[in-house]
């Protein structure tokens, strides 16, 4: 990846950090996202990586409680079996994967459950995952300029 410095306004800014909390991810990832989405746009194809909205719905409403309900990684892994899916490690996120076997299905975040917002509330990272910074950063309030988006600087 390239570093790239952007001037922005201060309020494009604050937005923007909001929508990426939003959506469980740096702001890195959504403008990452957004020029990925555009050049998709103008080349008429379906963005890589992203689950069909009519898809996603039902699975959502399928796991939400569980997701919702879950006290710990173990509970999670657990519950989500029982319906006959789990959860696997996919880049700095989660994907949801059917069991036992083992498409994926979607990330967990588009499901609204990011694997940060998880890391937060069980107050540990997932078990296995190699991008440990998610916990670091979660757990610990890593400081800006260290963590996966230290190549995008934006500048107000």
């Amino acid at each position: 990846m390239e570093k790239v410095t952007l001037q922005v306004p201060v309020e494009m800014l604050h937005v923007g950090a909001e929508i990426a909390r939003e959506r469980d991810i740096t702001l890195g990832q959504l403008v990452r996202d957004l020029l990925a989405d555009e050049i998709s746009r103008r080349k008429n194809v379906r963005p890589p990586n992203r689950a069909d909205e009519r898809l996603i719905a039902p699975l959502r409403a399928r796991l939400a409680a569980d997701f919702s309900s879950a006290h710990n990684w173990h509970d999670l892994h657990n519950r989500l079996q029982a319906k006959g899916y789990r959860l696997h490690a996919a880049g700095g996120g989660l994907a949801v994967h059917r069991h036992p076997d083992g498409q994926r299905l979607c990330k967990a975040s588009e499901l609204g459950f990011g694997h940060s917002r998880l890391v937060e509330r069980f107050r540990a990272g997932f078990p296995g995952h190699a991008h440990s910074w998610v916990e670091a950063r979660v757990l610990n309030a890593t400081a800006p300029g260290t963590g996966p988006d230290a190549d995008l600087v934006i500048e107000p």
